[in-house]
């Protein structure tokens, strides 16, 4: 076998942002713009440049998702709230694109039904995309349903829920798809969530929609509200502490 020429192999691996004479100064390749904004977090862990959706004080950033009419659900003394049930999804008044999110979701300790039926809401990014927020504890139903899952899509890597009525922490980064002038997507939207620190989606592709019955469909949109789920079946689902930073 012929002998193989470093130089020229490293040379068809660079990127044509690389291309040309290589550099013979160390500051040949370096730049200091744009200046990296400081982000620090405070004393309850939010970051400085995070927009707080949900502090336990008020419910003044969400609405109905119906008729947008004031949001239903209880605020509770903790500071948290919880689905008030049959009253409907609530979704953010402000829209959002890409986004990180931190928000925290609590079953109740009592034990009530089985499979899809307990302990069962969403978090809907573009409001058409969900993140399964479910009680999965000794409580088995399809994978790509189960708690952590992206609903009908991705099975989560791992299902690292804590003991039902304590609460679970999501970081979820989402990118959002992207559409043409004619409304056909052209880029597919990602997501990438933690559940309790663990990774169990990594960077996934949304192929769509997703909905209960059906294949994923893809309307074209731009920015959206942020949705909780109303489940309808007296879930007693909880949530604190959420908060958003703009990507």
């Amino acid at each position: 076998m012929p002998s193989l020429d470093v130089e020229v192999i490293e040379e068809t691996v660079l990127s044509s942002e690389y291309q040309g004479k290589e550099p013979t100064k160390p500051e040949e390749t370096e730049f200091y713009e744009p200046v990296v904004p400081v982000v620090k977090k405070d004393n309850n862990g939010i970051p400085s440049d995070a927009i707080v959706l949900f502090n336990g004080d008020n419910l003044d950033h969400w609405e109905s998702a119906k008729d947008q009419t004031e949001a239903k659900w209880h605020l509770n003394e903790d500071g948290s709230m919880t689905v008030n049930d049959k009253t409907g999804n609530i979704q953010t008044k402000q829209k959002f694109g890409d986004i990180q999110l931190h928000i925290e979701w609590r079953s109740p300790k009592e034990i009530q039904r089985e499979g899809q039926n307990r302990a069962n809401s969403g978090i809907f990014l573009s409001g058409k995309y969900e993140v399964q927020v479910l009680d999965n504890n000794d409580n088995s139903t399809y994978v790509n349903g189960q708690v952590g899952s992206v609903y009908k899509q991705h099975t989560p890597l791992a299902m690292a829920s804590v003991v039902s009525g304590e609460w679970n922490i999501y970081d979820i980064i989402y990118h959002s798809p992207e559409f043409d002038g004619a409304g056909l997507k052209i880029k597919s939207g990602t997501l990438t969530v933690l559940h309790n620190g663990i990774l169990i989606q990594d960077h996934v592709e949304i192929k769509g929609t997703t909905p209960y019955i059906g294949w994923p469909k893809n309307p074209p949109h731009g920015k959206e509200p942020l949705l909780l789920q109303d489940h309808g079946d007296n879930s007693r689902v909880s949530f604190r502490n959420i908060w958003v930073r703009e990507l």
